[in-house]
């Protein structure tokens, strides 16, 4: 139990670790805070570095949520202590306590907190994510379709011990994303799209479409 409570701590700091704000300063000198969507998620940084180094930042997101919950697996088998160590993961992300406790989306960590948990689950859900980008060039959407794809895929599976940690984090991300939810009701949601350059940009709906 010392263990895990240790894990969880140490699985929040890992988590509150904001790659996307090092990698843009770093190797762009830009503030994602500042610039873009003013998000610090691989997505924003994409669209304002370039897209390698969204890709950085999007491997980096998983990997801090894989890592405390690989930690855990290796030294517990119960499922609610590697959930809550997982959980601990997403929400320093979220809750950053290195940028004041605010945080990114939290959609790469969930990602990166379900890999060693359930890998082929997890990997068609990223799959469905992909096709409603590729479909409706929202992101947004993406990303809740993927969480929310998530729990069914794990019933199908059969590993339904997992699903209440997957709705937990499918409410995580849609509160992170309400603001996203609501320009998608309205149809003033950014797409997304590539531009010459190799960075992403964000170009609005055609209302009359």
């Amino acid at each position: 139990m010392l263990f895990v409570i240790s894990l969880s701590i140490v699985a929040y700091l890992l988590g509150a670790a904001p790659w996307g704000l090092i990698i843009a300063r770093v190797f762009c000198g830009v503030d994602p805070r500042t610039a873009g969507s003013r998000n610090t998620g691989a997505t924003n940084v994409a669209r304002l570095c370039g897209f390698g180094w969204g890709v950085a930042t999007l491997f980096c997101d998983i990997f801090k949520g894989t890592l405390p919950v690989l930690l855990a697996m290796w030294d517990s088998t119960d499922v609610a202590a590697i959930s809550t160590v997982a959980l601990c993961a997403v929400l320093g992300h979220v809750f950053s306590c290195f940028m004041g406790f605010r945080g990114g989306k939290a959609v790469a960590t969930s990602i990166g907190v379900f890999l060693p948990i359930a890998f082929l689950p997890t990997l068609i859900s990223c799959l469905v994510c992909i096709g409603v980008i590729a479909v409706t060039r929202f992101v947004s959407l993406g990303s809740l379709c993927l969480l929310a794809s998530l729990p069914i895929v794990l019933w199908f599976f059969g590993a339904t011990c997992w699903i209440p940690l997957a709705l937990l984090l499918l409410a995580v991300v849609a509160y992170r994303h309400r603001e996203n939810i609501v320009r998608l009701r309205e149809g003033r949601e950014n797409r997304l799209v590539l531009s010459k350059k190799g960075s992403l940009t964000g170009q609005q709906k055609d209302n009359h479409a």
